[in-house]
């Protein structure tokens, strides 16, 4: 009787829960859609607010909830969207200027630098653009120093001392505690994995790391120069030094105009668009203008397309979203652009660290037949490095920016083992077997020589196919690849100099070589992928709805609620089946 009681009062909580998560999702809809509905405005006179304090993705991301329509959700707050933006206002007439404002920006160098030349473009438009922080990071101050005036607040502080990073390593901690990771890489420079291997940084990692530091901060330095008239050399001497480390140094070493707490910057800008000081500011932030700028651009009437296809993220094998390449919705992607007879050309941006080597060669594969049939181009942006270059060089043009960081051509495998954490809490693992390789690997046992073996091969050949796969999109010979490979990373520069890539630029550049390519001049963009969502699964995913057989497991328990699935799946066999006498699961 009890049992019944909780099963109904279980029922009744769920048909409860259901009917207000409905509820909800018809609020949020109807939000939603007036929100969308809601046409953004933007009034004479205004500013536009360079506010970057999100974070910058290269796309933004569309996404589909297939029973769901009205939480479907096409945003335009990335990367590109932002310099559309800048674009636009260069030719609007109700912008007369640009403010960065206080922004501790969420971007790369690479995305920084696609910024700072939208900036440098707007502002042959005679158009100002000014800047005012309290605290200046050193990337803001790389973004802010297009700016005709600079401001700093007196008590304010800026952050330029040259570029740096951190590794921790962990060969001592595995020791002493037990935990392991047995690693087996390919390529001197392959890196990823030494923490697990040594205490301190390899000769080579060193040189790699400085290499690429080196290849942004030359190129960050050469831009500000310009920008602030100071030579490089005495950069290099402010850094050291730390010359703009306060409001006074920092003007005193020209890296900023003017010293001004925020009002004051606000009395600047009425001034520079001629408003009263009692009157307001009339401003409308990046995002919003994003938004109107898109459905600006969207009037053109090319039937003609380019299909921008963007991978972005840590490559996994399956369908991928909006923070991880997938081969699903790339390969989705990719087949969709091909199919479609309006699109004449494909652009991928790849601004990806790597990841799964299958899945990178599934998506090199679509890609090979893509370019069979239509212009394949790739534009890199942060990083298109290890499986982010596997499949960029399948491409028929490669251009990088030159803060890129890419190659890293090299393959490695990693695996936890947990044997000497067991040995020290008593716990011993004892395996039953048919074959002498049924058991591949344990994170009980030590890597045997056999299993290391099968594990380098495994490598070796994955391996042999990257750089087979370099040499015939690049037109080199493996022998010359391998000479640059061995997991060594580039900056764009560099890798430019040694045939990674063909040419520095960013999207834009693309572009043009994909037009070229189709023989076209006017055209429109379509962003893929376009990531299907299904509602139910994510909030069964933060444990807010429950399928009905998680409900069953809950209330009869694992072993009753297999019976009553085996009794449940006989009765729904119809006709004559070819199916294993009875269920049986094998670890």
């Amino acid at each position: 009787m009890s049992f019944i009681k909780r099963v109904l009062s279980t029922v009744t909580g769920i048909f409860v829960f259901l009917f207000i998560c409905f509820g909800l999702l018809i609020v949020i809809g109807l939000l939603a859609g007036s929100s969308s509905d809601e046409k953004i405005t933007v009034r004479d006179n205004s500013v536009l607010d360079l506010k970057l304090d999100f974070q910058i993705k290269d796309y933004a991301g569309k996404t589909v909830f297939k029973q769901y329509d009205f939480l479907n959700e096409n945003r335009k707050d990335g990367l590109f969207n932002v310099i559309d933006a800048i674009k636009y206002a260069a030719t609007d007439n109700k912008i007369k200027g640009i403010s960065i404002d206080n922004n501790f920006i969420q971007a790369g160098f690479s995305q920084t630098k696609a910024i700072r030349d939208a900036l440098l473009e707007f502002k042959k438009s005679n158009k100002f653009i000014v800047a005012y922080a309290d605290i200046y990071t050193q990337k803001d101050y790389y973004l802010s120093s297009v700016a005709d005036t600079i401001y700093m607040n007196p008590a304010g502080m800026m952050e330029f001392n040259g570029l740096s990073t951190e590794r921790l390593y962990f060969k001592d901690f595995q020791e002493k505690s037990g935990l392991k990771m047995e690693v087996i890489r390919l390529g001197k420079y392959k890196s990823a994995v030494e923490p697990f291997l040594e205490n301190e940084m390899s000769a080579n990692n060193r040189e790699q790391i400085e290499g690429y530091l080196n290849g942004i901060w030359n190129a960050v330095k050469k831009e500000i120069s310009v920008s602030r008239d100071i030579s490089v050399e005495r950069l290099n001497t402010i850094a050291d030094s730390l010359l703009s480390r306060t409001a006074p140094l920092a003007q005193s070493s020209k890296m900023i105009d003017k010293i001004a707490y925020y009002d004051e910057y606000q009395n600047g800008l009425r001034h520079a668009i001629n408003v009263e000081a009692s009157k307001k500011i009339k401003t409308i932030s990046i995002r919003d203008y994003a938004v109107y700028t898109a459905n600006k651009i969207k009037t053109k009437t090319s039937s003609n397309k380019i299909a921008v296809i963007y991978a972005e993220g840590e490559i996994i094998y399956g369908e991928g979203d909006e923070e991880y390449v997938g081969q699903g919705a790339m390969n989705r992607s990719l087949k969709d652009a091909r199919e479609d007879d309006k699109v004449k050309a494909v652009v991928i941006r790849v601004n990806s660290p790597g990841g799964n080597a299958l899945a990178s060669e599934l998506i090199w594969r679509e890609i090979e037949l893509t370019k069979k049939v239509k212009p394949v181009i790739v534009s890199m942006g942060d990083l298109a490095a290890s499986g982010g270059y596997y499949i960029a060089c399948n491409a028929d043009k490669i251009i990088a920016e030159p803060t890129t960081i890419t190659g890293s051509i090299g393959v490695f495998g990693m695996l936890p083992n947990v044997k000497g954490l067991a040995d020290k809490w008593g716990i011993n693992a004892e395996q039953v077997t048919t074959n002498k390789n049924s058991i591949l690997y344990s994170l009980f046992e030590p890597m045997n020589e056999g299993q290391e073996a099968y594990i380098k091969e495994s490598i070796n050949d994955i391996y042999e196919l990257f750089t087979n796969r370099v040499a015939t999109g690049r037109n080199m010979t493996q022998e010359d690849v391998k000479a640059i490979a061995q997991g060594r990373v580039w900056t764009g520069v560099d890798a430019l100099n040694n045939g990674l890539v063909d040419e520095l630029g960013g999207l834009d550049i693309a572009l043009e070589y994909a037009a070229q390519a189709a023989e076209i001049e006017d055209y429109k963009i379509k962003e893929l992928p376009v990531f299907e969502k299904d509602l139910e699964k994510i909030l069964q995913s933060f444990g807010l709805v429950k399928t009905k057989e998680d409900i069953l497991k809950e209330e009869l328990g694992e072993a009753n609620y297999k019976i009553i699935r085996e009794i449940r799946l006989m009765s729904r066999r119809k006709g004559i089946q070819l199916l294993f006498p009875f269920n049986i699961e094998i670890k």
